[in-house]
């Protein structure tokens, strides 16, 4: 076996012991590196579920799945209904929790039904200082975060990605589409779908990271500073695009991409 570094030996020492496990897959780096790092060390006894909702946009989904494919890592799509909790619908600060309890509900009734030892996120190291509700949700599900427990921060999260050869070790981070939507604002799955299909524009023509902040009629896109010319110079095709995704007003924020 080819040798690994002391960082992901660590990770598969941590992950060997468990005799199954569920891991909350959304496609991302972090995730992605628990899920290969679970399947190396576990086999097939560790099953990668992938939450699938409104606020999960298609061309993550299928990624997810193409990922999971290519390392035969087994996967299983879940279906989520956090849009139906009026809670979450309701967009609060802490909505987050509310997507994350749906999903962690979800995942304990397959790990019961199917015996499965212990479900596990994508945490790191970088993320305990933040604001975080869905991590409350973790807590209280019994959620494990090996990424978090040994202490890797995003940077050995992508430093161990590369190594394992994961094409995503590189991927900026994607918040839910939730996110593009004022707090306050009410959520719903059609909503969501306007906020997919105008942002589907900007992945189209190859852009990476990316958000289209919806405010009404008016749709409002951030990009990095370096793509700012790019989106000058297909002006037409992304106000065309965004337009036939129902927004009537559309603007481009100099300030640039800022997550959340």
């Amino acid at each position: 076996m080819t040798a690994v570094s002391p960082q992901l030996a660590s990770l598969l020492n941590w992950l060997a012991p468990f005799p199954s496990a569920l891991v909350a897959y959304s496609g991302g780096v972090d995730s992605a590196l628990v899920m290969a790092a679970a399947h190396r060390a576990l086999g097939d006894k560790a099953l990668a579920c992938i939450g699938v909702s409104p606020s999960y946009p298609q061309r993550e989904q299928q990624q997810a799945i193409d990922l999971a494919k290519r390392l035969g890592a087994p996967y299983r799509v879940v279906n989520t209904r956090e849009y139906l909790d009026p809670h979450y619908a309701a967009n609060p600060d802490n909505r987050c929790y509310y997507c994350k309890t749906d999903l962690y509900d979800r995942l304990h009734e397959l790990a019961a039904a199917e015996h499965f030892a212990v479900i596990l996120d994508g945490n790191n190291a970088d993320d305990v200082g933040d604001d975080r509700p869905g991590r409350q949700a973790a807590v209280e599900h019994t959620v494990r975060s090996p990424l978090c427990e040994l202490g890797l921060t995003k940077a050995d999260v992508r430093a161990l990605a590369q190594e394992l050869d994961l094409p995503v070790w590189d991927k900026p981070a994607m918040a839910c589409l939730s996110s593009r939507v004022p707090h306050g604002v009410a959520i719903t799955p059609e909503l969501l779908h306007q906020i997919e299909a105008a942002e589907d524009v900007l992945a189209n023509l190859g852009l990476k990271q990316f958000r289209v902040r919806h405010n009404g009629d008016l749709a409002r896109i951030e990009l990095l500073p370096e793509d700012l010319a790019l989106a000058l110079q297909d002006r037409e095709t992304i106000v065309t695009g965004l337009r036939n995704a129902e927004y009537k007003f559309v603007t481009l924020a100099l300030a640039g991409f800022h997550s959340g």
